[in-house]
């Protein structure tokens, strides 16, 4: 049974190429991180502050083709986590019928703010997440302050892998 959780904390620095979401558990206490982009996790802040740009980024422009389209984004889901990377899907309604979109957490979860969307994620994410991160985010990132910036790790792994 899926598992309701909120995006409770992000970790950014701009000076590093992995910035973090932290994932809470809604009413419990666990809570494990994903890994994501420096762009996405502008465009998650962005839309949790209520920012506006003069210029639709590409979250908004997916969110302006769903309205469009006569469609609503109902939930976030997390299914799966294989091999470090966590598999997401956008939960859309249209004439009356649900539609899963294959995404990737940050992008999901970036879309799924703007439209208050809850997050599920299936029980076995959150525990293996959760032992293998121990509810910590990586120690390259934990830092708020600029002067660690040497001990951000440079790994030129794909982007579009997300762990």
């Amino acid at each position: 049974m899926p598992i309701q959780v909120e995006l409770s904390r992000i970790f950014i620095r701009e000076m590093a190429d992995m910035q973090v979401i932290e994932l809470t558990e809604v009413g419990g206490s666990r809570s494990f991180p994903i890994v994501i982009g420096l762009t996405e996790a502008c465009a998650i802040e962005r839309r949790l502050k209520g920012c506006e740009v003069t210029r639709p980024q590409t979250h908004d422009l997916l969110a302006n083709i769903i309205g469009l389209v006569g469609a609503t984004v109902v939930r976030i889901e997390i299914p799966e986590l294989k091999g470090g990377t966590f598999f997401a899907k956008i939960v859309l309604s249209h004439a009356g019928k649900e539609i899963e979109v294959d995404a990737r957490p940050s992008d999901a979860i970036a879309l799924g703010v703007a439209h208050r969307a809850p997050i599920l994620v299936a029980e076995s994410v959150i525990t293996e997440a959760g032992l293998s991160a121990q509810g910590a985010p990586p120690p390259a990132i934990e830092s708020s302050d600029d002067d660690d910036d040497d001990d951000a790790a440079d790994d030129d792994d794909d982007d579009d892998d997300e762990s």
